[in-house]
This record gives C-alpha cells, sequence and structure tokens, in this order.
C-alpha cells in the first residue's frame, strides 16, 4: 500500500511511501488485539489494595465468653471476622495483575491495528519537521491543516523532540510518543494516526519480520 506524504501545511509534497505488508498488511487478528490490551490495561493498575487479616489486626486474643452454656453460638477472640470491626475473611492482597503474553502475539496485534489504520484511512504519513519553539497555537494549526483536530490523534516520532512534545502537551486528545514505544492499546485509542517519515522508518525496522 502506497500513501501520500504530507507537510506540516496539509500539501502534498508530491512524493510516495510504500508500506511494508508485514505491519500494515497483515490478517488481523482480533483475539490477540484484545489479550494484548487487557494485558497493557491490567500492568497498568496498581494492585496495592490490601485488607487485614485475623492474624495482623490489633486486638485482645482473649476469649470472650465460654465455651458452653450460654445459648449462643461459640466464640473466640473480638476479632472474629463475623463480628463488627472484626478482620476480613481472605482479604485483598498487592498483586500484579498482568500475565505472560508471547512476544509473537504482541507482535501480531499491533501490526493488526497498525493494518485496521491503513485499511480505515486512518492514518497519515508526514514529513519530519520540528517547531522552532514550543507553542500549542503550533501543534493546534498543524492538527486543522492535515484535518485530524475533531477526534483523537496520536503522533510518532523517531526521537525526542521536546518543542512538538511541549507544544501538544496541552492540547486535549492529542499524544506524541516515540515509534519504539508504540504498543496496541495507544493504537486503538487513537482515532488518527501520524507517523513521521523518518519515525516509517524505525517502525519498519523494529516491527518488520
Amino acid at each position: 500500500m502506497e500513501l501520500t506524504v504530507y507537510n506540516i501545511k496539509g500539501e502534498d509534497t508530491g512524493r510516495k511511501v510504500l508500506l511494508d505488508d508485514s505491519i500494515f498488511g497483515v490478517e488481523p487478528n482480533d483475539h490477540a488485539i484484545y489479550l494484548d490490551v487487557k494485558n497493557i490495561r491490567n500492568n497498568k493498575r496498581q494492585g496495592t489494595h490490601s485488607a487485614k487479616e485475623r492474624s495482623q489486626l490489633s486486638g485482645s486474643t482473649r476469649k470472650i465468653k465460654r465455651q458452653k452454656g450460654t445459648g449462643t453460638a461459640r466464640a473466640g477472640d473480638i476479632k472474629n471476622p463475623l463480628f463488627r470491626g472484626g478482620a476480613r475473611v481472605f482479604g485483598p492482597k498487592p498483586h500484579t495483575y498482568g500475565f505472560k503474553l508471547n512476544k509473537k502475539v504482541k507482535q501480531l496485534a499491533r501490526n493488526s491495528a497498525l493494518t485496521y489504520k491503513a485499511k480505515n484511512d486512518e492514518l497519515y504519513i508526514v514529513e519530519d519537521f520540528t517547531f522552532e519553539q514550543a507553542k500549542t497555537k503550533s501543534y493546534l494549526t498543524l492538527l486543522e491543516n492535515l484535518k485530524v483536530k475533531g477526534g483523537r490523534s496520536l503522533l510518532l516520532l523517531s526521537s525526542t523532540d521536546d518543542n512538538v512534545m511541549m507544544s501538544a502537551r496541552n492540547v486535549q486528545k492529542s499524544e506524541v510518543c516515540m515509534a519504539s514505544n508504540l504498543n496496541t492499546y495507544r493504537i486503538l485509542s487513537a482515532k488518527h494516526l501520524m507517523i513521521t517519515e523518518s519515525s516509517l522508518v524505525k517502525i519498519t525496522e523494529l516491527f518488520a519480520k
């Protein structure tokens, strides 16, 4: 698949780039996408919730009443889980929610997401650029010129550019990241995916089979 290269003014540069079919032209696998997105979102969870169990709760260990002859159920100390203010049975403990996912499944999921973007005409190739200084207005103008201002957008760069990243920092529904940090969740979260020429080369080097 060939795509036109645009400049930051939204004009056709007259050049085209050929997308690697092993990245942008695979047979999409929805289940792989589901697994990868689920794993990414699970890894973002803190998992720091914790509740004290009977042995960890402060309080007397004295038996509160005799075993027999009261006409009620037997009871031990005041930390009994059945009592108000007592300990919790099998309470939550800090743990991670992530799970092991094979590298090839992650690769298939990412390439499937990129393929969907290419098929749905939500992929834009932009020639390499930078801003003279960090200005939010400059980035808003870029989005307007490329006609992607309406939805959530993601711009991929091959290397860190402070002026571009700081210009996009205060723009709602916009994200800028390095091509090396691209994942399935970021791709699917964006309605419009903008890729600079140098970052396209980087993606091809990293993700091509």
